[in-house]
């Protein structure tokens, strides 16, 4: 019988996978604890690794715009309140982003916006059903830029293909990045994915789309220096 330290058990794929994030849990503020307790049933999606229904959260059949990674929330709570024709499901691992984004919802009382906080790829795999995506943002990731954590980065091929496999026909994904080096990265697995295309024409940055408004994040990066890169690209 195989035991955990055996050369041939087998772990659980979630346990052999290199995580794209490290937990770092800061402090959550009064407020934004309460968002969790008062506005999670409201906001939140608890992750069952089942396919989930979305529809049945927002009361329609409308298209469907992931963002990964929505840090504080405030591109995130943009869009939504810009975008009414759309519902937006937000994934993030921590929680007073969370928590902060809730609150900022409730005050104007959304109704197109769900929340995970839970790893986004197994969201991904487990949560999303095929071809259920118009639209993924994934904005600023962080760049692990040391190179043996090169291997951390969430853009890889693999996840490329992942997320292909759930979106629609010529939906979109938009990444952008502040730090050149993870941008070229971005560039290269992307070009190589065969399930996208370039929007913008083989190795080409796009020009910052009007409805990516400019976070905090990003004016911090700018004040350092950051160049900021955006890449669109189609599911052919």
């Amino acid at each position: 019988m195989p035991t955990p330290d055996s050369p041939d058990h087998a772990a659980p794929e979630y346990m052999r996978r290199i995580r794209s994030f490290v937990l770092r849990e800061g402090r959550m503020t009064p407020a934004q604890q309460r968002a969790f307790d008062t506005l999670w049933s409201r906001f939140g999606i608890d992750y069952r690794g089942a396919p989930h229904d979305f529809a049945a959260n927002f009361g329609r059949a409308a298209p469907l715009v992931l963002e990964i990674g929505f840090g504080n929330g405030e591109a995130l709570a943009w869009a939504s309140e810009h975008d009414q024709a759309r519902d937006f499901i937000g994934v993030e691992v921590h929680g007073p982003g969370v928590g902060r984004l809730m609150n900022a919802l409730a005050a104007r009382d959304a109704g197109n916006v769900r929340l995970y906080k839970h790893d986004a790829v197994e969201v991904l795999q487990h949560e999303i059903a095929p071809a259920a995506l118009s639209e993924a943002r994934i904005w600023f990731p962080d760049p692990w830029h040391k190179k043996r954590h090169n291997k951390r980065r969430l853009i890889q091929p693999e996840f490329a293909a992942l997320l292909a496999s759930r979106m629609a026909p010529d939906g979109l994904l938009h990444l952008a990045t502040d730090w050149q080096p993870y941008a070229e990265y971005m560039l290269e697995v992307m070009e190589a994915a065969p399930a996208w295309r370039n929007q913008l024409g083989p190795g080409q940055y796009a020009e910052k789309p009007e409805w990516r408004i400019e976070t905090h994040f990003e004016r911090r990066g700018l004040k350092l220096g950051h160049g900021v890169w955006d890449l669109l690209y189609r599911k052919v």
